[in-house]
């Protein structure tokens, strides 16, 4: 598949989906994009920035949303004119598809509503390729019903991303196995952020811990994944939704370096 001129899968370069886990402000989205861009450009990686207008899944009706559809579309038509990078955002509703689908590059399919048809069907009609998160209750082999869905419904492509399964109460476990055993229907991508969230711990939001975004993500490289999805934000501990999951640039910059080493030995070692 390609994310508009980025080919993602069958050997192609490690792709890097990066941004804020929720849209703020125009400035704030615009400054997080450029950063991207230059980090992801310094490692030699493709890049697509991504961005929520609206987090429909909240704990509680208290919890910040973002600016919503028509301002969450403008700020990443502008981001995306400006940094000059694909812009990918998330989906929660059939008739959001094609208004979205006219800005973002890579149509998102939340994780609570991958099994969602009329969903799924909304989005492979607008001629944008996809990205189907993989439910928390869902077995990686399940996920190939979801990409048959989106494949019949016309597609322009199809990938599957990785962001832990339900393990009792509050908690996610990432299984290896899965993202080698997707990787035989779809390019499969690690949220190494969604991947370390405590789910609705926190007083009126989900809680996490962001030690362990870079242990996951190194994992996922030395696995072959295709692309790593991580969210990134100025001040996480400040940021309005999701901030203990998300990293710094600078940590994320590190990273990508490591990153990009894993891949480089493993790269020579099968030379």
């Amino acid at each position: 598949m390609q994310i508009r001129d980025i080919p993602v899968g069958d050997g192609a370069p490690l792709v890097l989906i990066s941004g804020l886990n929720v849209l703020e402000t125009l400035e704030g989205a615009l400054a997080c994009a450029h950063a991207v861009a230059a980090i992801a450009e310094r490692h030699g990686l493709p890049a697509v920035f991504k961005a929520s207008f609206d987090k429909a899944n909240r704990s509680s009706r208290h919890s910040f949303r973002g600016p919503g559809l028509d301002e969450g579309l403008r700020i990443l038509e502008r981001v995306r004119a400006d940094s000059g990078l694909p812009v990918t955002t998330d989906i929660h509703e059939p008739g959001q598809a094609k208004t979205v689908a006219e800005v973002a590059d890579l149509l998102q399919i939340p994780s609570f509503l991958s099994r969602q048809t009329d969903l799924v069907a909304a989005a492979a009609g607008t001629g944008r390729p996809l990205n189907i998160k993989k439910a928390q209750f869902m077995a990686p082999s399940d996920v190939a019903h979801a990409v048959d869905k989106a494949q019949s419904f016309g597609a322009a492509g199809v990938m599957v991303t990785e962001r832990g399964t339900s393990f009792g109460y509050h908690d996610l476990v990432v299984d290896m196995r899965g993202l080698v055993a997707m990787r035989e229907f779809a390019p499969v991508c690690l949220d190494a952020t969604h991947a370390v969230q405590h789910p609705g711990a926190g007083t009126i939001a989900s809680s996490g811990d962001r030690t362990y975004v870079a242990p996951l993500a190194r994992a996922a490289a030395a696995l072959g994944v295709d692309a790593l999805f991580v969210e990134t934000h100025p001040d996480p501990d400040a940021a309005p939704c999701d901030g203990a999951c998300q990293i710094l640039l600078s940590d994320l910059d590190r990273l990508l370096g490591e990153v990009c080493a894993i891949r480089h030995a493993l790269e020579e070692t099968r030379a």
